[in-house]
């Protein structure tokens, strides 16, 4: 029996492989869902065991304890974009970070609304708590593209770098240009069309599109497949290749739309998430100003 001369791996490094394929979502065991869900349930407690009746709002101690909490915790979430340009592994790496800002920004809806006593009025405080709560919402839908896009642009390409999908096309462009020299100028030019005039994506409503329609090389391709019969001899069989090396062009076309689809709604998002995160902070800013300067 032949023997694997693979060396088995130690203990270490099976707990790293399987902490570089874990989920964010559920790194070391869902720890900072835990974390985040004992400060809710703590404050929720503390809210209802509360003694004097009426239950305590912004200006009380108890107001006042979660909102230095909230606001510290918003300062603190609003630190991953830093944290992403840095690599480490251990307690403090990018995936742990991310697990902690996706629970603990959730558990600022908790803190939150305790903090706020449910008093709610046209006025700055409000403001900064509609913000904030605008900005978890945003979050919510951040998740699940980071929890699913990600796997899709990875079955997607393929094993394929953006770049060697770029080149694939290029690689065809100039096999379609050589197939097509000899063929009649009715072929050539269709195949010229396919070529300058198709793009892979053009603006922001086109690169969302999953069916952006029928582009230059899908109508080469329907022209030269009705232009086909009426061809006989050598020029049917380079026609033949040209058609088929034009339906490659259609795939490798489609995977890189696809690509370029998925990270638009990735950068889309941050976009949108990270101006709010701001508004956010400068919302928090006027009402802790205002609390301050009114107390």
């Amino acid at each position: 029996m032949a023997r694997s001369n693979a060396a088995p791996l130690s203990a270490a490094a099976k707990r790293r492989q399987q902490a570089a394929h874990e989920s964010f979502l559920k790194h070391k065991g869902y720890r900072y869902f835990k974390v985040a869900a004992a400060l809710s349930v703590l404050a929720i407690l503390v809210y209802f065991l509360h003694d004097p009746i009426p239950r305590p709002n912004g200006g009380t101690w108890y107001g006042y304890t979660l909102g230095t909490m909230s606001a510290l915790l918003i300062l603190w979430l609003t630190a991953l974009g830093i944290r992403k340009r840095r690599i480490s592994a251990g307690r403090w790496s990018l995936k742990a970070w991310t697990s902690a800002h996706v629970y603990l920004g959730l558990s600022l809806l908790v803190l939150g609304t305790l903090h706020t006593g449910f008093q709610f009025g046209w006025n700055v405080h409000t403001l900064a708590y509609g913000v904030m709560v605008f900005v978890i919402l945003s979050g919510l839908i951040g998740i699940y593209f980071y929890t699913v896009i990600p796997k899709k642009m990875g079955r997607n390409r393929e094993e394929m770098t953006r770049e060697q999908m770029v080149q694939d096309l290029n690689a065809l462009d100039r096999q379609l240009t050589q197939l097509a020299g000899p063929l009649p100028s009715e072929i050539t030019n269709l195949v010229s069309q396919s070529i300058q005039k198709t793009k892979v994506a053009k603006g922001v409503f086109s690169r969302l599109a999953k069916n952006p329609g029928p582009d230059a090389t899908d109508k080469a391709v329907k022209k030269l497949r009705q232009l086909h019969p009426t061809i006989d001899g050598r020029e049917r069989e380079a026609l033949s290749a040209v058609i088929d090396a034009l339906e490659r062009k259609q795939v490798s076309l489609a995977r890189a739309r696809r690509h370029v689809r998925y990270k638009t709604m990735l950068e889309l998002w941050l976009y949108f998430h990270v101006p709010m995160t701001f508004l956010l902070i400068a919302a928090l800013s006027a009402h802790i100003i205002s609390v301050f300067f009114y107390w």
